[in-house]
Formats: structure tokens, C-alpha cells, sequence
């Protein structure tokens, strides 16, 4: 049975309280990092929330730095990982920054490297911890 994938751009409380609700259990739930590093920058984010079939599976969010457009906090819940929710996540993020948008980049994870790099990611420098956790930075080419 073919399920569908759907990602909007989310300001509204609810589907807020719903992206914020996914970050928490993937990100502090089941990867134990600390609350207070995982609350900032929301003001000034631009956020996605994935649902398959209307139910909530996944969330992120992109904002303009100082360095350029960081893509982040891609989290999808457990009961939907291998099922595309992160493929639709990063293309519904790409498709939504401002068209002449300059050095787009991300820290991920290095379970996730091969996802963003599907999208034309390739690693800059050595593995680093962040929160705990190892990653790469990674810019699109």
C-alpha cells in the first residue's frame, strides 16, 4: 500500500507545537540531547512539517546566517524512517530558500551524510561532535 508523503512550510501554533513535538522525541527523547541546545533560533527559522497519509512524521527547518542558508533539525519519527519523509523533507527545504540563495550548508549527522548527499552535499572538513553526537559539515555544490 502506497503511503504520501506531504511537507509544508508551517507557521501556525499547531503545526508548530507538531514540528516541535517530532524534534523533541527524535532529539532529546531518543538521542539524549540536552533540551536547552535544541530550543533556538525558532524565531527567525523557517519551518517544515512532513505528515504520510495526514499523520506527523517529520520535521525541519532552514534560516539565514551570517555564513549563508543552514538547513537543520531534520528529524523524522522512527515508525517512518526508510520511507522517504527525509528525501521529501530536504527537497520541500531546497525548494522553498529564496532563488539566488548563496552557500547552503548543514551539519549532519553521520548516519545522514549518504541522504544529503543525494542533494548534491559533499562533506568540508573533519567529523565533529555536536550535542553529543558526530557529524559533518556539509556544503551544496
Amino acid at each position: 500500500m502506497s503511503q504520501k508523503v506531504q511537507v509544508n512550510k508551517v507557521t501556525d501554533p499547531a503545526n508548530l507545537e507538531k514540528v516541535f513535538a517530532i524534534r523533541r522525541e527524535v532529539f532529546v527523547d531518543e538521542q539524549n540531547c540536552p533540551p536547552e541546545l535544541e530550543w533556538e533560533h525558532e524565531e527567525e527559522s523557517n519551518h517544515f512539517l512532513a505528515e504520510v497519509d495526514g499523520i506527523p512524521a517529520g520535521a525541519s527547518r532552514w534560516r539565514k546566517t551570517d555564513k549563508g542558508y543552514k538547513l537543520e533539525r531534520f528529524a523524522v519519527l522512527k515508525d517512518f524512517r526508510g520511507k522517504g519523509v527525509g528525501q521529501a523533507l530536504v527537497a520541500a527545504v531546497l525548494n522553498d530558500l529564496p532563488k539566488d540563495a548563496a552557500h547552503i550548508y548543514l551539519h549532519a549527522q553521520v548516519d545522514a551524510v549518504t541522504l544529503y548527499e543525494r542533494f548534491d552535499f559533499v562533506k568540508i572538513g573533519p567529523e565533529f561532535e555536536e550535542a553529543g553526537i558526530r557529524h559533518y559539515k556539509m556544503e551544496r555544490k
